[in-house]
This record gives C-alpha cells, structure tokens and sequence, in this order.
C-alpha cells in the first residue's frame, strides 16, 4: 500500500501548529522538562503506543509495535528550550521569563508526535516497530548521556536511528543533507591561571594573569593552523576571560573559558593534548600557575552512507529530490551523536527559514522563530524515513 505522506502530513498542519504554539508558549529548560513531557506522554497514550516516563530524569519512550516482525527504527525529538528572553511579538511568544525556545525544539516535539499519529494510523502495516525517543536538556549536552544510562538503546535495540532539525540557515523546502559527519562533537574547557598581584604601576613585581591568559589565546590559534592535519575539521574558541577588579591593580588570578569543536577522534585527541601543553607551557614561561578542566558533552553526528542513501531515496520518491538538496554540514552540536554512534543512522536539516516573512534570525537569537510550513513537510519526510524500514518489502 502506497500511503501519501506529504498530504497526510498537510491535513494535519493545524494540529500541528497549534501544538507546537502551545509548547512554545510554556517553555521549559533541560530536565525541568516536566509540562512537555506530560504532553508528550497522553498523546502517545492515546495512540495507544506503550510508553515509558521518566528516562533520562524528564525523556518519554514509546513504542509503536507492528504486526509483524521486523526491524525497530528509533525516532528521537528533543523538548529543551534555552535560557534566552524572547523578543517576539507574536501571540505566541514566550510565557515565561528568561526562557525561550529558541532553537527549534518546539518544533521538533510536534512534527515526533505528527510522525507517531501518523504511523499508528497504519500500525496494521507496520513490520517491525517504531521507538519514539522524546529527549530532555540537549542544549546542555546530557539529555541523551542520561537516556542511554537509563537503558533507551536497549529493548529493543535499534536497528537504524533516524532524526531531523528545523535549520533557519536554508529556505522552507530545502534539505540539508550530507553522509559522513555532519555535526561537531563538543567539549567546553575551563582555565584557572594564578599569579601573583600588585600595583599595575610596577608591573616587573607582579607575575600578571591577564598577559598569561592573553598569550595562551594567542598559542591556541596554532594548534588548528599548524598541529591538526589541513584535511581535518577543528575548533577552539576562547569565549570568556576574567580578571581583576580595577585599572590599577594587577590581579592574582584569571579564569577563561572556551568551547572545542571536532569531528574525529584523532582530531580531538590531538587537540586535548596539545591544550594542555600550552597552557602548562604558556603559564610556566610566564611565571603562573594554571589548570584546566576539559569537558566533553557531545560525540559527532556521523550519518551512516548506506542509511542516507536509502533515507534520501524516499525524499525522492516524496517530491523533495536532490534539486532540493544542500550538502550542510557544521560546526554546531547536537548530542544525538550519543545515539548515532552506537546505532547507524541519519540526521538531516529541514530548511525553515523564511526572509519574506521576517522569519530568518539564526538559532539561539532571541528573534528566532521559523516557517510553520516546515512542520508537515518534516512530518512528512521522516514518516516517510520511517516507513522505508518497518513498511518496505
């Protein structure tokens, strides 16, 4: 049975949008996930899928069994929302202080919840089983650490992970799509340096933390230029550095902090060490004392060749073909890389952006706000992702 996805999908466009209004109304941060998650888990009761609460501290589970066997396709949607005040001006906007959803999740959690509706409604035709996977606090890289720990990659185990991000960086209508890595891991790192103070008017007897931290910035920018291969991919970023407490006094200590960005083992290898060899280095020559503290919050979003083909076959067979296409890939994270890494899989970008309607500003602006177009159209391809494995012959 051939089933129409992209016009069931499109029936359903004003449940859709009004469900994800509602969750963007009542935004909720990583693990305080509870509204969202409640939601998440009646609908699914009422679809009549077994479901499971509280893994991963504030993720839901669902299954939704076939008639017969088959493989099990995991489905993952993350709910978090940022620590950002929104300045829209919609009739939807942000209910609550100081938090918004501002990189699409929102969106996410009603197109997951779109694909389960869906689905069920032609379980009779299901070979194997969907496992929706609704997960909390990505944007603070644990929400699927804590999943996994508590046991989602097991019974069943997942054959093939699958999984889509609204992406304001492409129009509505095009895909970004890409085997191989396709999203950075992550790890932030922390640099406490220790010198000695004194008057800023007799700099030669103070040990100055400010000038330890300042060439350690500048010795980092070595390492991507000069220690990691021209054919790897890497990032270090000094984003915070703080010191002192006037224009005249030399401080005893600074502290910065920064965020790394790889795709590859060997690159992130390389980079750790050589971190650290230049901050002992850097602040040894200068006359301080530093510690690091590095921390690894996400693996690399690695799309799996032989998925990606066969996924990007039915966005053909959708009318969303390779004229729809982008190759996309970033330095961004996610931490379903945690997921991929273990299950072979792939994650694509569903273009949501719209410069006619204002609708453009990048993910974690307070602006942000996407295309609603965009929902049954990613209800549609990944219904359709979907039903290539627990559908087909």
């Amino acid at each position: 049975m051939k089933i129409d996805f992209l016009a069931q999908a499109n029936a359903m466009r004003d449940e859709l949008v009004a469900r994800r209004r509602d969750f963007h109304r009542h935004p909720e941060l990583g693990f305080e996930e509870v509204r969202t998650a409640g939601i998440v888990a009646e609908e699914l009761v009422k679809l009549g899928l077994e479901v499971q609460i509280g893994v991963g501290r504030t993720g839901v589970v669902a299954i939704l069994e076939g008639d017969s066997e088959g493989p099990t396709v995991l489905v993952r949607a993350d709910m978090d929302a940022l620590p950002i005040q929104e300045t829209n001006k919609t009739d939807y906007v942000s209910e609550v202080a100081g938090k918004m959803h501002a990189c699409g999740h929102d969106g996410h959690t009603a197109i997951a919840l779109g694909v389960a509706k869906l689905l069920s409604a032609h379980r009779n035709s299901l070979k194997g089983r969907v496992k929706f996977v609704f997960q909390p606090a990505e944007e603070i890289g644990q929400g699927a650490k804590a999943m996994a720990k508590d046991g989602v990659l097991d019974n069943p185990r997942p054959d093939v992970s699958l999984g889509l991000h609204l992406w304001n960086g492409l129009p509505v209508g095009k895909l970004g799509v890409a085997d191989g890595y396709v999203m950075a891991g992550c790890a932030d790192f922390t640099i406490d340096i220790k010198g000695k103070g004194g008057h800023g008017a007799v700099p030669d007897l103070a040990n100055d933390p400010v000038v330890c931290a300042s060439h350690i910035t500048t010795a980092f920018q070595s390492i991507i230029s000069r220690n990691l291969s021209p054919l790897e991919t890497g990032v270090i970023s000094v984003t915070q550095i703080h010191a002192g407490t006037a224009s005249n006094i030399i401080p005893d200590t600074a502290m910065m902090n920064g965020t790394i960005r790889f795709f590859s083992d060997e690159a992130k290898q390389l980079m750790d060490k050589r971190i650290r060899e230049v901050v002992t280095g850097v602040s040894t020559a200068l006359g301080c004392e530093a510690t690091i503290t590095i921390r690894y919050l996400t693996e690399p979003v690695y799309n799996n060749p032989e998925v990606s083909e066969r996924v990007k076959a039915t966005f053909t067979e959708l009318g969303s073909g390779s004229d729809h296409w982008v190759y996309e890939r970033t330095m961004g994270a996610e931490d379903v890389g945690v997921f991929m890494t273990d299950v072979p899989g792939m994650f694509f970008f569903v273009g949501s952006g719209n410069e006619e309607k204002d609708l453009h500003y990048p993910h974690h602006h307070p602006r942000f706000d996407f295309d609603e177009d965009a929902l049954p159209l990613g209800v549609a391809l990944l219904s359709a992702a979907v039903a290539e494995y627990v559908m087909g012959d």
